[in-house]
């Protein structure tokens, strides 16, 4: 079956039940996925919430836990470009338990979905994904970002001379960029408590059945976890409008 034949997913889940502790004082009074892009007036889930509707999702669960209440007023007063539910882990499930505990309030339950973390801001294509994922017969399909390392460093050749100096250079590994492209049947390898990417995802890896889809290049991927990358990312997103 070819890409074209077969639908994309309209469904995701977000977690977004993190303290995000290192983004203090931001989260403070307010999850970390309702701290706002500095020059947006809108926080992160407001732009993931955005770009997930542009991929054709009209149905989001959200993951709830620290501040939770800040988050579903948010919600109850935003003008949102598809529906949402939420569900609120009353005791620390692990990322693998969110997810299915979350999943578990999905519309279509059985129909493929999508999930991100709900402290990443990105845009790419996300029908590409599914249509890569759907290609590879997979049970879960996560994509791979390469991260820029926050250091400048130093190329020497073989003898030790210092050819020259990079300042924050693509990393050489790549990384999980938290977000998934999931079968229906998927929900039913996760576990009740616990990390996927430990109690899951190893397993699929050895059966060939979890694929890695690299970000395109150009693609914008960040990862919100300290006030730093709030100042990053309002650079970047003002010269993006330049």
């Amino acid at each position: 079956m070819t890409g074209a034949q077969h639908s994309y997913p309209t469904q995701a889940v977000v977690l977004a039940g993190g303290q995000g502790s290192r983004l203090r004082p931001y989260t403070d009074d307010r999850p970390k996925p309702m701290v706002e892009i500095p020059g947006t007036g809108t926080p992160i889930i407001g732009h993931q919430l955005d770009w997930l509707a542009e991929e054709g999702v009209t149905d989001v669960v959200i993951s709830c836990g620290h501040l939770a209440e800040v988050l579903q007023e948010w919600l109850d007063h935003a003008q949102l470009p598809l529906r949402v539910t939420t569900v609120i882990e009353t005791e620390p499930l692990g990322r693998g338990g969110g997810l299915k505990y979350a999943a578990g309030s999905l519309p279509r339950p059985d129909e493929p979905w999508y999930a991100t973390n709900g402290d990443i801001w990105t845009r790419f294509p996300l029908r590409e994904m599914a249509a890569f994922h759907h290609e590879r017969d997979a049970e879960a399909t996560l994509a791979l970002a390469r991260p820029r390392i926050p250091w400048g460093v130093v190329e020497t050749d073989a003898f030790g001379h210092v050819l020259d100096f990079i300042e924050a250079p693509p990393s050489p590994y790549l990384i999980n960029a938290g977000v998934y492209v999931f079968s229906a049947a998927f929900t039913g390898l996760l576990p009740v408590r616990g990390d996927h990417e430990r109690m899951t995802f190893p397993r699929l890896a050895r059966e060939r059945r979890l694929a890695g889809y690299p970000l395109p290049h150009g693609a914008y991927w960040r990862a919100i976890d300290t006030a730093k990358d709030l100042t990053e990312a309002a650079k970047e997103l003002s010269a993006q409008r330049r």
